[in-house]
């Protein structure tokens, strides 16, 4: 009867995973089939093509749905391959305008019936969309500007102009051109004060030197801050925070540092972002009181913190201003939609209590696919004011 006992218990824990994998594979199955088939149905199958074209598209719809999960896994695995990335990548981007614009298509042919003048305007409208997109991914961002005011703040250090960058992801295409033009852009501005609020990459430091290396030539009069973002946290966050010191920038790792003009003063802090915590690196945490330990409560108080959803602890802190990026105002409407369900805020200026506000900018670069469909990219130039 113990031997018995022992057969089953080992013969349960096999189960367990092999269950666990299946389990996996058809959430993987199920996803696909949402995503590629709407595509597939209004443009191939269900607009009425001769035969021939129903099959050529459906090979083709096929081939990708399948390829298209080992590509994101060779990509963005542990040894990542960039071309894998960047094909997948611009698969994943592609699915998705033709998915969105597909479902409206299928409503729309619902209502006239036109399934061929349908599955035409839906691939015209796609192919307008990403070639747009990627033009708009692909240029430097433009400049947004915006003043806010912070009474706390003294008349000293009005009119500071605080330039922000926001997850400009230097990933798998090559961008050092471009990052060298966006701190052109940046170096216009006549700064004070630069921030960059995280998610500087997709890749280590050493895959990723050169399209970093601009970012030493960042001007500011006062001061150059960085914080870490969520990607951080997935290639090698201490050394990013290494590096950004290298290029000379102040890592605010839980820390502050105090920037006066006038007799005023302003308290730079930053946190890790949220989900450090969970990344098994000792010492990497949001620890917002870490950050604001020794500063003086009556300075007023510009918070860095990746994601927007860290406001309510930085209003319960009394934080006067803070500057997040992450969402990338969606990126790919309507993307935004899914954004707002964990964030409170996709992109601009919004208050928080009655002293905090907080600004999410929508990021310079972009995650993964190379398009931006209603969400340019952005740096923004801040402008502090003083008084009531």
């Amino acid at each position: 009867m113990a031997e018995t006992g022992v057969i089953e218990a080992e013969t349960g824990e096999r189960a367990r995973p092999r269950r666990s994998v299946v389990r996996r594979m058809a959430v993987l199955v199920g996803v696909l089939v949402v995503l590629f088939g709407p595509p597939w149905w209004v443009l191939v199958a269900g607009a009425g093509w001769p035969g021939p074209v129903v099959a050529g598209g459906s090979v083709v719809f096929g081939a990708a749905m399948m390829t298209f999960p080992f590509l994101m896994v060779a990509g963005h695995g542990r040894r990542g391959s960039d071309r894998a990335a960047r094909v997948g990548d611009t698969v994943l981007g592609v699915i998705w305008v033709l998915f969105t614009w597909s479902v409206l298509g299928g409503l729309v042919d619902l209502v006239v019936g036109r399934p061929r003048v349908v599955a035409v305007g839906v691939a015209l409208v796609a192919a307008v969309l990403l070639g747009w997109g990627h033009y708009e991914a692909m240029r430097v961002p433009r400049v947004k500007r915006l003043e806010v005011r912070l009474p706390r703040l003294g008349s000293g250090l009005d009119g500071t102009k605080v330039v922000v960058l926001a997850d400009t992801h230097y990933g798998p295409i090559d961008r050092a051109r471009w990052s060298a033009k966006v701190t052109e852009a940046v170096n216009a501005l006549d700064a004070d004060v630069v921030v960059h609020a995280g998610d500087i990459a997709d890749g280590n430091p050493v895959e990723r030197r050169e399209q970093s290396a601009p970012l030493g030539a960042v001007r500011a009069r006062l001061a150059r801050v960085y914080v870490t973002g969520n990607h951080e946290y997935g290639s090698q966050a201490q050394a990013w925070l290494d590096r950004m010191a290298e290029l000379g920038w102040e890592a605010l790792h839980n820390r502050h540092v105090v920037v006066e003009r006038g007799g005023a003063t302003l308290v730079l802090a930053g946190v890790d972002d949220v989900v450090a915590e969970h990344s098994g690196l000792a010492g990497h945490r949001a620890d917002l009181g870490g950050a604001l330990a020794g500063a003086d409560p009556a300075h007023p108080v510009l918070l860095v913190a990746h994601q927007p959803k860290y406001v309510p602890q930085a209003a319960a802190a009394g934080v006067d201003l803070q500057i997040s990026g992450h969402t990338h105002g969606g990126q790919i409407w309507p993307f935004n939609f899914l954004v707002r369900v964990d964030q409170p805020v996709v992109h601009g200026l919004s208050r928080h209590g009655d002293r905090t506000q907080l600004y999410t900018s929508r990021g310079a670069g972009f995650w993964g696919p190379p398009f931006r469909v209603f969400a340019p990219s952005e740096i923004t130039l801040l402008t502090l004011r003083s008084g009531a």
